[in-house]
């Protein structure tokens, strides 16, 4: 994989902050937005900022009228479309503003190649209020301290290169095993049956590799007897990595680029399937901070999660049963994409369940964090 170098400041901050990192040469802004988080350390809870000379790019807001003036839409744009010295902006009420300089090419894979200095905790008040709050916990006759120290704790003044990298190396991703799998089986094109499934071939080859995917132990012959490998099936042919030419099925030119296999996988999880991003970011973060937990009970604890508000397409509030139906009607899917394992309606975090979806990779960080359990759990 081809990467680019990047070194990031945070102005006005001493002592510095700084982080140097590989990201995919081809990344797109919204995840170079992530890969940046990540590097730093903030937990992406304030709206951000790409600005050139010429140009901001970001989130666009849907409240904003046609005319107005605004930040251009960061989706789709590379970073190689930016010049090599510009601002990333991060919290606009905090002021966060980082120099980010493209050094060139990087290594042969995404992650953090060095660094120093603590991330500021967020919400402390900008450059301004991270050096009160360093001068108050420096100093413990403060009047602030004891309750400064407990509002920004796990906060450590400390820079950790090691789990820093291995972040950012789960939030650029990697292909799951069972994805690079079955495009493999396909690679030299195959015949599909008559309704248009995989062969009786492949899909014994597949329950060799994956024999848990057959839920009562018997010998499969139709792609619908492996759930995972059918709900597979179909992902990989409507984000377009495998498609039917000629009646044969063969991955798609794109299949062979690692970093457009994963976009395409987390474009599945994107806002044409509601909140199924959301849920299965969230569940898969609780997995891997906390450990396996039985489908009743993570729909139980995903309802206060999403908070109030949240309603069905039919204005109907979601309800811990439709969470229920939800993670039932995942559970093919995820389990084909190597994200959780499966046993007796019992979850656990898979191989990938950290490397696919940046959402569930900065939630189980976070709560690992605040749990004092570092970063390794759910698989590195």
């Amino acid at each position: 994989m081809r990467t680019r170098r990047l070194r990031v400041t945070l102005c006005e901050v001493e002592p510095a902050v700084v982080r140097v990192l590989d990201v995919p040469a081809s990344a797109l802004l919204p995840e170079v937005h992530d890969l940046l988080q990540a590097a730093l350390g903030w937990t992406d809870s304030h709206l951000h900022q790409f600005v050139t000379e010429t140009a901001r790019y970001g989130v666009p807001d849907l409240d904003r009228f046609e005319d107005d003036e605004g930040d251009l839409d960061e989706a789709g744009v590379p970073l190689r479309a930016l010049s090599p010295r510009f601002r990333y902006l991060y919290d606009f009420g905090d002021g966060w503003e980082h120099e980010v300089e493209v050094l060139g090419p990087g290594g042969e894979s995404p992650g953090c190649v060095s660094g120093e200095g603590a991330c500021p905790p967020e919400d402390v008040g900008g450059p301004t209020g991270f050096a009160r709050f360093r001068e108050a916990l420096a100093d413990p006759d403060d009047p602030e301290h004891d309750e400064l120290r407990t509002w920004a704790d796990p906060w450590h003044d400390g820079f950790d290169l090691e789990a820093t990298d291995l972040l950012v190396r789960q939030t650029a991703g990697a292909v799951p095993a069972t994805v690079r799998f079955v495009l493999d089986l396909v690679a030299g094109g195959v015949k599909p049956t008559p309704g248009g499934r995989l062969p009786r071939a492949v899909v014994r080859q597949v329950q060799e590799r994956y024999p848990g995917w057959e839920p009562f132990g018997h010998p499969a012959s139709l792609e619908d007897d492996l759930p995972p490998l059918a709900a597979l099936h179909e992902l990989l042919r409507r984000v377009g990595l495998v498609r039917l030419r000629n009646g044969t099925l063969t991955p798609t030119r794109v299949a062979e680029d690692e970093v457009e296999v994963l976009r395409r996988l987390r474009s599945w999880f994107g806002p044409d399937n509601g909140v199924t991003a959301i849920v299965a970011g969230d569940a898969l973060a609780h997995l891997a901070s906390a450990g396996p937990c039985p489908t009743r009970e993570l729909a139980a604890w995903l309802l206060p999660q999403l908070g109030r508000g949240w309603v069905t397409g039919a204005g109907e509030p979601v309800t811990e049963q439709m969470l229920r139906l939800d993670l039932y009607r995942l559970e093919p899917v995820l389990v084909g994409l190597d994200l959780v394992t499966v046993a007796d309606e019992t979850w656990s975090a898979g191989p990938s369940c950290r490397w696919v979806l940046p959402r569930a990779t900065a939630l189980a960080h976070l709560r690992s964090t605040r749990e004092g359990s570092g970063t390794g759990a759910g698989g590195q």
